[in-house]
């Protein structure tokens, strides 16, 4: 059973990446006080969260730029908690908080996992989408849940930070948009052989 997060306030978060592109591990980070929380992310995710924060800020007073522009780095040690399968966004008006969900992945949805996770193989290639604030706790009991209440200005850090490590990973094939590898790409949309 693992454990679930109520961090109602971040003071600070941010994504980010460890290791090579090709072999990158994603995460996202929050702080409350003196409590730390870092959960495992997919390539496809990083990219949904930074662009629907995005979405959401577009909506909003601009947050402070000197904040906005703050530090972006993740927290040493990296260690994950669990592995996000879904992630939910909404608006708290009340709080002037941007409120994220996050769900540990179910043993259904890791049947397609790979230590790859700049790849993208497998799966929807979008991945898992924010949307509408779902309970907290989870459907399941026995998987985590994470409520991370964040400020405009890390909302901010995460869009900038989130679209850097997208286009910093490696290229995508412009048919099948999975990525290409410096050894080559056979593309399933041209049955293995070269586009014309």
């Amino acid at each position: 059973m693992s454990r679930s997060f109520e961090l109602p306030e971040a003071d600070w978060a941010t994504v980010g990446a460890v290791g090579e592109p090709g072999q990158r591990t994603f995460y996202m980070q929050a702080r409350q006080e003196s409590q730390l929380l870092t959960l495992k992310l997919e390539k496809q995710q990083v990219a949904a969260l930074a662009q629907f924060l995005a979405e959401i800020l577009a909506d909003l007073p601009a947050p402070e730029a000197a904040a906005a522009r703050g530090s972006g780095d993740l927290v040493e040690p990296v260690l994950a908690e669990w592995p996000v399968g879904s992630l939910q966004l909404a608006y708290d008006s009340s709080a002037d908080r941007i409120v994220i969900l996050a769900e540990e992945i179910s043993m259904d949805d890791d049947d397609d996992d790979d230590d790859d996770d700049d790849g993208g193989e497998g799966g929807d290639p979008a991945g898992p989408e924010p949307g509408p604030p779902a309970r907290t706790g989870g459907s399941d009991p026995d998987r985590g849940a994470a409520r991370i209440g964040i400020t405009r200005e890390s909302a901010a850090v995460i869009v900038r930070v989130g679209a850097e490590l997208v286009t910093a990973g490696r290229p995508a094939c412009t048919l099948c948009g999975r990525p290409i590898d410096p050894e080559g790409h056979m593309c399933p949309r041209t049955n293995g052989h070269r586009p014309h």
